[in-house]
């Protein structure tokens, strides 16, 4: 089981152009998972319009100053399908989402992909979402963009039903059913960990005392982590939910010198962090290509982070 805090790593599922070969990113998670990294996640994007500049808007859910790495052809892995191969090459790392447009996809058929996913893993699986920016994506799929917020929120409603009741019942305007049974559950208890995406706003911060175990700030929120943080914290309290249970993930910041990255250096940042609250540190690191010589660089980094907690 992997300890808190941990470093985690974001694979490249996506590439502008058609790789010779995605299995360098597999191993890349092996790599990880050797060397004792807590957790890989990986992005999500079903289809693509042509207005990609949406993604610079922060009023629809983009990042100021934000561009997309690819463009509209560029190849993007379905996030399930990946970290399932990647479960089946690996022990013990978490699998996670970061994120996962939840609401495209139809829940019950999510929530169970997502428990097999869970139950093959031996419970590794962590469920990062957001809304999204992106409206032609939610056209293709024939759903409301200008009801992303609920279509996400009824999305999770029915996964922690399914996942959580024996004899499932749901009734809501979207859907209705009664006495629908749904196995197996998940290994993790309470069903598989949300971890919610947004900006301290009030419905981000609504859906994350709601249904979150751990929370994905963006935007200025994560560019500043501690005043996100304490905004955080003061707005779940506001919602009856106690903020000390919601994990936090934090970018690890980078101290470069004259030769590249200083491991010692930059490990220095991560006690303060700690304090602040932030359990997910998210390493964007320079590993190099091939299996053994990223497992012996990850490892090296492991070990210096965990001197420094």
């Amino acid at each position: 089981m992997i300890q808190e805090p941990y470093l985690s790593l974001q694979l490249r599922t996506f590439s502008q152009d058609q790789p010779t070969s995605w299995q360098p990113v597999i191993d890349l998670a092996i790599a990880a998972d050797r060397a004792g990294i807590g957790k890989v996640v990986v992005s999500d994007h079903v289809a693509f319009g042509t207005f990609l500049d949406a993604y610079a808007d922060p009023s629809i859910g983009g990042v100021s100053g934000g561009k997309q790495p690819t463009g509209p052809d560029g190849h993007w892995l379905e996030p399930l399908t990946f970290l399932s191969v990647v479960a089946g090459a690996t022990k013990n790392i978490r699998l996670g989402t970061n994120i996962l447009l939840a609401a495209l996809r139809r829940p019950t058929v999510l929530a169970k992909s997502l428990t097999t996913l869970d139950v093959l893993s031996n419970g590794r699986v962590d469920l990062g979402v957001g809304v999204g920016w992106q409206k032609e994506e939610y056209d293709a799929c024939g759903l409301d963009f200008a009801n992303r917020g609920r279509l996400l929120d009824h999305t999770l409603e029915v996964c922690q039903t399914l996942w959580t009741q024996t004899s499932a019942q749901y009734n809501t305007n979207e859907l209705q059913f009664s006495d629908i049974h749904s196995m197996p559950k998940p290994i993790q208890k309470g069903g598989v960990p949300i971890w919610v995406s947004g900006t301290v706003n009030k419905l981000s911060m609504k859906r994350l005392a709601t249904f979150g175990s751990g929370w994905i700030p963006w935007g200025p929120d994560a560019n500043d982590i501690k005043s996100g943080t304490q905004k955080m914290r003061v707005a779940i309290s506001d919602y009856g939910r106690d903020p000390d249970g919601i994990k936090i993930i934090g970018t690890l910041p980078i101290i470069r010198n004259e030769d590249g990255i200083d491991l010692e250096m930059t490990m220095r940042n991560v006690p303060e962090l700690v304090a602040a609250g932030i359990t997910d540190f998210r390493a964007y690191l320079p590993v190099p290509d091939g299996l053994e010589a990223a497992t012996e660089y990850l490892s090296e980094v492991v070990q210096i982070f965990n001197h420094h907690l």
